[in-house]
């Protein structure tokens, strides 16, 4: 019997998803889309010095809305929220920690102010991530995380699939978002006729 490539696997989660799936739902997003707010006080991606959430943080003219601690309940996100915590927090951070990309963090990041550049930032870690992965041995995926990561004797197969668990999840919520979006706008555009 051939020996099971693990590699394959653990990519095949969500290289099928996002090749069949989501990459085609997200392409023509606007920033309409990205920036809308569905219910009052939404946490998003918006202009230094605009926010009223309890934090912002980022280090360009855009920045993310943030709370230590997390307020409960969790706080409704936009997609540029979204997007902007996929691009930071689930990729760009694993990206540097693991596969030798530069430093990112929520703090340090320039977070994208139009639905075009945050999908063009998500691309760009997404091939970072995927290359890694891609790179990694049948030993690699065995080898504890370390320290870099909240459990950090669990084996980098672990973490490989719950950041897929995470990228499914998350970009789901957008393409939910866009359909919300897309429903509300047509139902208030045929009821204003």
């Amino acid at each position: 019997m051939d020996e099971i490539d693990w590699n394959r696997i653990v990519r095949d989660q969500w290289e099928f998803h996002w090749n069949e799936q989501l990459r085609a739902r997200l392409e023509g997003l606007t920033d309409d889309e990205y920036f809308w707010s569905p219910v009052p006080d939404t946490w998003s991606v918006r202009p230094r010095g605009s926010s009223t959430a309890p934090m912002q943080v980022g280090a360009g003219d855009f920045m993310i809305d943030y709370a230590i601690p997390e307020p409960d309940p969790a706080a409704f996100t936009t997609i540029a929220w979204r997007l902007g915590h996929v691009i930071v927090g689930v990729l760009a951070a694993r990206n540097a920690s693991h596969f030798g990309a530069p430093a990112a963090s929520y703090d340090s990041w320039e977070y994208a102010g139009s639905a075009a550049t945050a999908l063009d930032q998500l691309e760009v870690q997404l091939d970072v991530w995927v290359a890694g992965v891609r790179g990694l041995s049948q030993a690699d995926l065995g080898v504890p995380v370390g320290a870099k990561e909240p459990y950090p004797e669990l084996p980098m197969a672990d973490l490989v699939l719950h950041i897929h668990r995470e990228l499914i999840h998350h970009l789901s919520e957008v393409c939910l978002l866009r359909d919300l979006h897309l429903h509300t706008s047509t139902a208030a555009n045929g009821a204003s006729r």
